[in-house]
């Protein structure tokens, strides 16, 4: 009787301490002498995809997805998705300010986050999604940015897209590339072409 007690004592201490003896702590976000803030755990890019893949569509949505873990340490406050080799006018993209965030996948929605702002450096072909709420850790996220139309060449598009926890000093961490495939409408009438 007594060591299965002194048995379950050791388990609940062993759920409490670290390896190193010490007792484990929730993850706290990280936070440089110069005051910028970081994930523990940055969030991962897991899908990029568009409602319409042929060149020129009108009025499509771009989704990309976020999964922020457990212990992220911060919340997610903002994000930046830029375009990479959108120089030339015929891949530019120009987005509206309609932007939706949602908790889930494209086809698993869940409750709405609202976008307080989002901004588009031309320039840099850059699109800001600010949160009104920050999306807090343990969450899988989509973004949908709506542009006017396609790019008009087909091709391959690789969008960088960069996270920022929720704090006075953020500082971004870059998840990687979205990729996106346009195809040319002669391409989808004629595939052997």
């Amino acid at each position: 009787m007594r060591s299965s007690a002194w048995l379950g004592l050791a388990v609940a201490a062993s759920l409490t301490l670290g390896a190193t003896g010490l007792p484990m702590r929730s993850a706290q976000a990280v936070e440089l002498q110069d005051g910028q803030t970081y994930f523990v755990r940055p969030p991962l890019l897991t899908d990029a995809t568009t409602t319409q893949n042929t060149t020129l569509a009108w009025r499509p949505t771009y989704y990309f997805t976020l999964t922020l873990s457990e212990d992220a340490g911060e919340p997610l406050g903002r994000i930046e998705i830029s375009q990479r080799d959108g120089s030339s006018a015929a891949r530019r993209i120009r987005y509206s300010e309609d932007t939706i965030a949602f908790e889930g996948t494209p086809r698993n929605r869940g409750n709405e986050f609202t976008v307080q702002e989002t901004r588009f450096d031309r320039d840099n072909q850059t699109v800001t999604v600010i949160f009104d709420s920050p999306v807090p850790p343990g969450t899988v996220v989509t973004v949908g940015l709506r542009p006017e139309r396609n790019p008009r060449l087909s091709g391959v598009y690789l969008f960088g897209v960069t996270a920022y926890p929720q704090a006075e000093v953020a500082a971004g961490q870059f998840l990687g590339y979205g990729r996106l495939h346009f195809y040319g409408r002669e391409n989808r009438r004629f595939p052997f072409l």
